[in-house]
């Protein structure tokens, strides 16, 4: 029984790893603060009509029931997409919505730690912005990383713009994925080709749209252009 246990855990790590390449493409994080109208999870919703690959629930000054009761309500709706969820910072609430996986920022989490308790089969992501942190995190066991600001950002002011150029770097540099993020919209998407993205991370240019589905539509098109 424990061994069936053990291989079937197995299979799903490598469904989870074999699958997160793809899932990256188009990656919302979520930022209540920046949607004009409707809710968060409408809002989500029309996100992923438009061509959202995977969604992170970021919910900073949360207490643990109001986090965890967002992120039922979310995952709930995401599963009918199959759409994964991934935790910001908090391994708790990723154990506790069985969500794909957790993403830990410089300064929110360690990656050994998270690892010991969310197992092999959970997907963990990781910031970064110079290439030995980069490479650090991925042998701690990183799945993927973030890698901005590459542009200026709204969501993080005490997040300094990191080039393009650097982001290419990080990625040569290390065997797992990275999603640029900070600023990222249609109008500067384009400097990222031939950067090394798997992917890009949105926020404010799909949230405050006027019309979410439209708008990321129009990025996730622009997206399969420059990532890799």
């Amino acid at each position: 029984m424990y061994r069936a246990l053990a291989n079937n855990n197995k299979e799903v790590s490598m469904i989870n790893k074999n699958n997160l390449k793809k899932n990256l493409a188009l990656y919302l994080v979520t930022d209540r603060g920046m949607i004009t109208g409707g809710d968060l999870l409408s809002a989500v919703e029309m996100a992923v009509k438009g061509g959202v690959t995977i969604v992170q629930l970021r919910e900073k000054n949360a207490s643990y029931d109001e986090f965890l009761a967002r992120g039922i309500e979310l995952k709930s709706m995401l599963d009918r997409y199959d759409i994964p969820l991934i935790i910001n910072d908090n391994v708790d609430i990723c154990i506790a919505l069985d969500a794909y996986g957790v993403h830990l920022g410089q300064s929110d989490g360690n990656i050994l730690d998270a690892r010991k308790r969310l197992g092999e089969d959970k997907v963990i992501g990781a910031s970064a912005r110079t290439v030995e942190g980069a490479r650090l995190a991925e042998l701690q066991g990183a799945d993927y990383l973030g890698i901005g600001a590459v542009f200026g950002t709204s969501t993080k002011l005490d997040a300094s713009t990191i080039s393009p150029d650097i982001l290419g770097s990080i990625a040569s540099s290390i065997h797992i994925p990275v999603v640029a993020i900070g600023g990222v919209s249609e109008c500067n998407i384009s400097q990222l080709e031939g950067k090394g993205a798997s992917g890009v991370a949105v926020i404010s240019a799909i949230l405050k749209a006027d019309d979410i589905t439209d708008k990321a539509s129009i990025i996730k098109k622009l997206a399969d252009t420059i990532i890799i």
